[in-house]
């Protein structure tokens, strides 16, 4: 391997997080009075709640006074201004570089465009991110998340390209073949899901194949919560002897990465000079969660141009650690990067379950399968969750154990046979509920 420097951007990636916080503070006044000024859907926004960006004079008066936004706002605003919305600047058509879409509950994709100055800024974030997570020019860099409408894969292809390293975007292909190609073609990092990752886990078992003995020396995860949890991290880390970095964004906030898993392990590091980041109350995102604690995450875009984002709220779960990483970085962390949506809790009995904690649980018991399922049912006027994984009955005692040392209730277990469950190619569903 190369003899490379240890940061893409070192004067940013370990300023003082003081002064940071002054640069940060300077581009959401900036944004404020530019959206208010420029965008329709921000000025009725704010107008309507009483607000004008002459008030945020400080980072906490942007937490406290400044109201979110959030996708069903963004939808019906996208319906009633197409094809980008009001919250979207003009630009002639040579100005778009992009034009993407995520899935929409009528069917209807919501669209994002992105101007060619914006998608140039954003390929040195990824690249920088991509850094971080350990990739250099002289690795070979296999992508198995889908290229289409959805962002998807495309911000791995341009933090590669970036940065000078090889890249290979097959997308979604069979698993065999990836393995083989992997092989083939002697590549050094693999990006897809977590879910994904540990699937291959079980396909390169079938096929009599060793990841551990591969090429692949790092992992890029990400698309689904879960990559920065402790287990399924090691989980992937150990099957495939590779670190294991977790990447998070939301369609709403791509093309700019949000945050990235360190190599070190502590987590996925806040790029909040690029994408400023909040961690507030589930039940008032005025009010900011203490360091540490669960709450909803928030986010701003803090340089893009063409269709910026300002406190959207996406509905995901998270808490923020603000100390000292190894890496020597100074960015705050997501410890275990997103738990996963808000709207994905079960209460259960009086008692909050969140589909991660669940694999948390699942993924400390060895010898069960990587699929799993949660089912949720009724029984007389109680909900009821029944957990369904693959494993012999020799691992019965342990899993119902674990299972109610991390939920604090006690489940359901239906053990199934191996290949019992769908096989995960893409991103996990693992939540059915019957109620």
């Amino acid at each position: 391997m190369g003899d490379f420097p240890r940061y893409w951007d070192s004067e940013r990636e370990t300023r003082d997080p003081a002064k940071r916080d002054v640069l940060i503070l300077e581009r959401i006044q900036h944004q404020l009075h530019r959206v208010y000024d420029e965008l329709p859907f921000y000025r009725r926004h704010y107008d309507a709640h009483g607000f004008h960006p002459d008030q945020v004079r400080t980072l906490e008066d942007f937490t406290a006074k400044v109201p979110v936004i959030t996708k069903t706002m963004l939808v019906a605003d996208q319906a009633e201004y197409p094809p980008f919305g009001s919250y979207a600047r003009e630009m002639a058509p040579g100005e778009i570089a992009r034009i993407h879409g995520s899935s929409g509950t009528s069917g209807v994709p919501t669209m994002y465009a992105v101007s060619r100055s914006d998608w140039d800024r954003a390929a040195d974030v990824h690249a920088m991110a991509q850094w971080c997570a350990g990739v250099r020019p002289d690795d070979v860099v296999q992508v198995g998340f889908p290229f289409g409408l959805f962002f998807g894969g495309w911000g791995v292809v341009q933090g590669a390209e970036r940065i000078g390293a090889t890249l290979f975007p097959i997308g979604i292909t069979d698993s065999e073949r990836h393995l083989e190609l992997i092989a083939r073609l002697r590549s050094t990092v693999f990006s897809a899901t977590p879910s994904y990752c540990i699937h291959l886990l079980s396909v390169a078992e079938r096929m009599g194949v060793d990841l551990r003995a591969s090429t692949i020396r790092h992992l890029l995860v990400g698309g689904e919560a879960g990559g920065s949890l402790p287990g399924t991290r090691e989980i992937i880390g150990d099957g495939w002897g590779a670190t294991v970095a977790d990447a998070g964004s939301t369609s709403e906030m791509y093309p700019f990465q949000t945050n990235v898993g360190c190599e070190e392990g502590t987590g996925t590091h806040l790029i909040t000079d690029e994408v400023f980041t909040e961690v507030v109350d589930r039940a008032d995102s005025s009010v900011p969660a203490p360091v540490g604690e669960r709450g909803a995450v928030v986010y701003t875009h803090l340089w893009r141009d063409s269709q910026p984002m300002i406190r959207f709220a996406p509905g995901d779960e998270t808490y923020l650690d603000d100390s000292p990483c190894p890496c020597g970085r100074t960015y705050p962390r997501l410890p275990e990067g997103i738990l996963g949506r808000l709207d994905d809790m079960l209460v259960i009995r009086g008692a909050n379950v969140f589909p991660s904690a669940v694999e948390t649980a699942l993924r400390a018991v060895p010898g069960l399968g990587p699929e799993f399922r949660i089912r949720v049912h009724k029984r007389g006027a109680l909900d009821e969750l029944t957990v369904e994984a693959e494993g012999g009955e020799d691992l019965r005692a342990l899993t119902e154990q674990t299972l109610q040392k991390v939920l604090g209730i006690r489940t359901s277990l239906e053990l199934l046979a191996p290949g019992t469950l769908p096989e995960t190619t893409f991103k996990a569903r693992r939540v059915v509920d019957e109620r």
